[in-house]
């Protein structure tokens, strides 16, 4: 028997990435959990309004999303845990800016550059509506066909009851063939 938990959020583990933004003519960056897909060619990203970072998305309309993996997680980490209004992170990676003008971390194996088309406020969030503007991946974790391998690429995934980092894990099935 199911047992009604209340308005819990149910959708995690989620991939864990860095949002780099340009603020004042400097990059920042802060770690995020709640990014998502929005068809085929925009992603979502939710990010509490205090966040110091948000002042620079609404301003340049770019932002990267850096996808986390375990080789930098702890510096990864340290972007959730201090804010860019308090300490300047400008220094914390290394980075490349994009064509649009969003700092890419150079760790991250892939990142996506995006432009804000939209900002839809719920209660004490920014969501910003992006389009993909070029995903840039390092060759390491490219299939023979040109395609993240992301066996390969291994992202790090977050878990929010419990405040924990997953690694994914087996193939299990082939989608669209397993129900055949």
């Amino acid at each position: 028997m199911k047992k009604n938990i209340g308005a819990a959020l149910a959708l995690y583990p989620s991939p864990l990435v860095v949002i780099g933004a340009m603020v004042n003519g400097k990059p920042t960056w802060t770690l995020v959990a709640h990014a998502g897909i929005m068809g085929h060619d925009h992603v979502m990203v939710s990010l509490a309004q205090p966040h110091y970072i948000n002042q620079g998305i609404k301003e340049t309309k770019v932002l990267s999303v850096n996808i986390v993996t375990e080789d930098w997680l702890a510096k990864a980490d340290q972007m959730g845990c201090i804010s860019g209004s308090k300490e300047d992170k400008s220094e914390a990676f290394t980075y490349t800016l994009g064509e649009k003008g969003a700092p890419m971390i150079d760790e991250a194996l892939v990142t996506m550059e995006c432009e804000v088309e939209d900002t839809y406020g719920t209660k004490g969030f920014d969501n910003f509506i992006c389009t993909i503007a070029g995903t840039y991946v390092d060759e390491t974790v490219l299939n023979d066909a040109g395609k993240i391998n992301f066996h390969v690429l291994k992202p790090v995934l977050f878990e929010m009851p419990t405040y924990e980092y997953f690694r994914m894990s087996d193939v299990i099935g082939k989608c669209m063939k397993i129900g055949k």
